[in-house]
């Protein structure tokens, strides 16, 4: 049985149900983070849009991430992970970790200030806010796992606009400081 149906719409004909997913999920508009892992040259990461709270007390967070993945092999000997959400300035840091460029573990992490966090995960200085995360529970699922992971430690940087995925390119959500500050009148661009 086929989860495709055929509605009128301007969009292209999908070939496949794993394609179809795929593009029904491009309309749904998510925040850009970086997910990242290791120490060193064993550092690794992925741009993810499905991070989302699963608790707030205590604060826990859940991702899907692919079991073939070099983030997830490196996930399960870390044990530790840091989210960083994106501000719209920071689409060439979603675009390397994403793989776009070819550059795979620590060469995504150059170009870019980082820091370690408590737990040793690197975290992005200059993100809207960082998550110092532990791994609580990975559960397999098909060619994924669930990573639930408790948020250890929670840091906040500059109240930015922010990086959104929709429809399969980078869009940004509010103003960045300087052009809010603009618009209150309170220095020119």
């Amino acid at each position: 049985m086929s989860i495709v149906t055929r509605l009128p719409t301007a969009s292209p004909p999908v070939r496949d149900e794993a394609a179809a997913f795929r593009a029904a999920f491009r309309h749904l508009a998510g925040g850009v983070s970086v997910v990242t892992t290791g120490a060193g040259e064993d550092r690794t990461g992925l741009t993810a849009t499905s991070v989302a709270s699963l608790s707030a007390e205590p604060p826990t967070v859940i991702f899907g991430l692919n079991r073939t993945s070099s983030s997830y092999a490196a996930l399960q000997r870390h044990r530790n992970f840091g989210i960083n959400f994106l501000n719209a300035a920071q689409k060439q840091i979603a675009d390397r970790f994403a793989g776009r460029n070819g550059e795979k573990g620590a060469e995504r992490f150059r170009q870019a200030e980082w820091t370690t966090a408590a737990t040793g995960a690197p975290l992005l200085v200059g993100a809207l806010a960082s998550l110092d995360c532990e791994v609580e529970e990975l559960i397999e699922r098909h060619s994924h796992s669930i990573v639930i992971g408790r948020v250890r430690a929670v840091r906040f940087g500059a109240d930015e606009a922010a990086l959104v995925y929709w429809r399969g390119d980078y869009e940004r959500l509010g103003w960045m400081a300087e052009e809010a500050a603009a618009a209150l009148g309170l220095r020119a661009l």
